[in-house]
């Protein structure tokens, strides 16, 4: 399938609606930044309050599926804990990814909009961050748009180009 990319622009989504969008936290990610952020946002700080009152903590491994709002062009939001920001490495992203891949595939997500991990505070380089995307099957299988500011974009659709 198709890797798509998508600037970090709430507005620039509105024409792109998915069935589901990712975010990844970190437990140590506060306030909440990239995509997660303006989702938090645009929902009124729905993913805060769920951090405030101990219902997530963005702790390794933590996965949930929230209902988007009429707010987004997205029908689902899947939350991804990540663990702490210190150390995320590209092994630690490889999991993640081969992880969030088979929960999507689980819940029969056949497009999704992200934000790769590691990728809202620059702990991965976004040429290196879709390098491993592509080596991840049950990624690459669905129709994916990625999420990322504008240099990572450039860089994506450079790496994207080389791999067709």
């Amino acid at each position: 399938m198709p890797i798509t990319s998508l600037p970090l622009d709430l507005y620039k989504w509105e024409d792109k609606p998915r069935d589901a969008l990712c975010v990844t936290v970190f437990d140590d990610e506060r306030p909440l930044r990239g995509v997660a952020g303006l989702v938090d946002w645009r929902l009124c700080g729905r993913l805060s309050r769920l951090l405030v009152s101990k219902k997530a903590s963005g702790g390794v491994g933590e996965s949930m599926m929230l209902p988007a709002s009429r707010r987004l062009p997205m029908s689902r939001i899947f939350w991804f804990g990540l663990g702490p920001s210190k150390g995320y490495s590209e092994e630690r992203m490889r999991r993640d990814l081969a992880w969030m891949g088979d929960v999507l595939t689980k819940a029969s997500v056949g497009e999704c909009a992200m934000q790769l991990p590691g990728r809202s505070l620059g702990l991965i380089g976004a040429r290196r961050a879709i390098e491993l995307v592509l080596d991840e099957p049950m990624l690459r299988a669905m129709n994916l748009t990625i999420v990322d500011d504008t240099a990572g974009n450039k860089d994506i659709a450079d790496v994207l180009r080389q791999a067709r």
